[in-house]
This record gives structure tokens, C-alpha cells and sequence, in this order.
């Protein structure tokens, strides 16, 4: 089964992981911007790494036959540096009308706190002046629900943003209903050990249905797995699932939320399901 792998930090991966998504039917990544693994010292290292994530990767992407499209920001977990945090958000429209650009992300919150909040909202006010998606990354562990709830009263305050421009990523299970009900869409990052388990993703398919849901291997410096979204049609397949549900949310919804950027091409591996 073709499908998408809607945030995936491919600059943490090697080619040969490029390669193997390819071969498992992957035919299109999207790639928030995020953390380096180490702070960044000043706004011109994310000017470069715009331009990693606009102008190599897509290239690197394409030797297997993979689209890579991308999202700008810079991440709750150097936000906490509200003077950094603005000379990048400073930097962002420059790359705005680039190929393959599909919005403001992965912005949101690390340990909910006024910085982050700051740095989100602002990021928000450009992504509205601009007319972009957003793709919002929700904090771990015990600072999820308490962030999730910030960030879902910050979007739904500031009435420029549509909320189905919006995708809430990293939902589990005691934050997916209030995304939905907000009218977002919403990502469960599979990893190994934390965050959702294919197999915790199709429990939560089979509890809300597929509506405006995406699944994705988030694919990071940490423990992760870039064949994740392959697992998750395993799963499915394995507890007998119509085919046609699996590929909706692994490969239709992902289309239908993309589409909503201008700059969104369709692979043309997948022209047959532009609609």
C-alpha cells in the first residue's frame, strides 16, 4: 500500500533509510522544521537549515522517487530565547514561496511555558498574515495535556485561524477528542516506546473512526522508527481492517490536509487520487 509519512525529520536520516521508506510504498514526506539536537547560537544556522530542508533534502528525497515537502519555524524547544525565537521568525517569509513549502511547523509548546507560549502566538499572527498551515507539535509526558490545552485556547483565540488549517501532531489518548472537537486535524507519532505504538493508533482509529486523522514515524534523533507507518498498516491488516480505512489515513487524509496549501503538488505517483 502506497503512503505518506506527514512529519518525519529526515535530516536525522540516513539515505539508506530513504531508500527502504521507498521500498515499503512510501511516496511523499513532509518535514517540519525542529531541533538540531543541540541549540542553535544565532538566527543564521536556521537560515541554513531552511535551506537543507528546501533545497537538499527534496533532492536527496528524489533519488528513490520520494516528494519531500517542508514546514518553517523554529522549535518549542529553542523558543524559550524570545529574542532568537523572533530574529527567525524574521527569516521565515523569505522561504515562504518556495516549492514544497506547506506552511508554519512544527510550532507549540516543550514545558508550557510563557516564552513558548510567546513564541507560538507570534508564530501564529505570521501564519495567519500569510494565509499558512500550521502543524503544532503537543509537549510529552506529563506536560502534554496541560500544553494541549494551552495551545488548542490559543488557536481557537485568535479567530483568523481556520481550524481545520491546523494539524495537532503527537496526540494519545487523553488528548485526541478535544483536538477533533476543536475542529483540527490531528497526527499520532508512532514510536517504539513512546508517544503512540501502532498498535495504540489503531485503537484510537477504531474508537474515533478516521476523520481528519494522520498517523506519522515522527523519525527524530531519538529512538525511532522510519517504517513506522508501514507497521501501522500491519497492524491494521493484521486485525483485518478494510484496506480502503487504512489508506485513508495513511494516504487520503494526509492529501486532503496538504491540499489546502497552494504551493501543494500531487506526486505523480499519485495523479490517479487528485481529486
Amino acid at each position: 500500500m502506497m503512503y505518506i509519512d506527514p512529519h518525519i525529520h529526515m535530516v536525522s536520516r540516513t539515505t539508506d533509510d530513504y531508500k527502504r521508506m521507498a521500498l515499503a510504498g512510501c511516496a511523499l514526506v513532509s518535514e517540519p522544521a525542529f531541533w538540531a539536537g543541540f541549540d542553535r547560537t544565532g538566527a543564521e544556522g536556521f537560515r541554513d537549515y531552511f535551506r537543507q530542508l528546501t533545497e537538499f533534502e527534496p533532492k536527496r528525497a528524489q533519488l528513490y522517487g520520494i516528494e519531500h515537502a517542508s514546514w518553517l519555524c523554529i522549535n518549542a524547544k529553542e523558543a524559550e530565547n524570545v529574542s532568537l525565537a523572533r530574529d527567525v521568525i524574521a527569516l521565515i517569509p523569505e522561504f515562504l514561496d518556495r516549492p514544497g513549502v506547506l506552511g508554519i511547523g512544527e510550532i507549540g509548546l516543550n514545558k508550557n511555558t510563557r516564552n513558548e507560549a510567546t513564541v507560538f502566538l507570534e508564530h501564529l499572527d505570521l501564519a495567519a498574515r500569510t494565509n499558512e498551515l500550521i502543524l503544532v507539535h503537543t509537549p510529552h509526558l506529563a506536560d502534554k495535556l496541560p500544553g494541549t490545552r494551552m495551545i488548542l485556547d490559543m488557536l481557537r483565540d485568535d479567530r483568523r485561524i481556520a481550524p481545520e488549517r491546523v494539524c495537532v501532531d503527537h496526540v494519545e489518548e487523553h488528548t485526541i477528542r478535544a483536538a477533533l472537537e476543536a475542529g483540527h486535524w490531528v497526527g499520532m507519532t508512532l514510536y517504539p516506546i513512546t508517544k503512540c505504538t501502532p498498535a495504540r493508533a489503531a485503537d484510537l482509529v477504531e474508537t474515533f473512526g478516521a476523520d481528519r486523522i494522520m498517523v506519522n514515524s515522527a523519525g527524530d534523533w531519538g529512538h525511532s522508527d522510519p517504517l513506522a507507518v508501514p507497521e501501522f498498516i500491519f497492524e491494521m491488516t493484521r486485525r483485518g481492517h478494510d484496506p480502503a480505512l487504512t489508506r485513508r489515513v495513511v494516504l487520503e487524509n494526509p492529501l486532503a490536509f496538504f491540499r489546502q496549501s497552494a504551493r501543494f503538488r500531487v506526486p505523480a505517483s499519485l495523479a490517479h487520487m487528485h481529486r
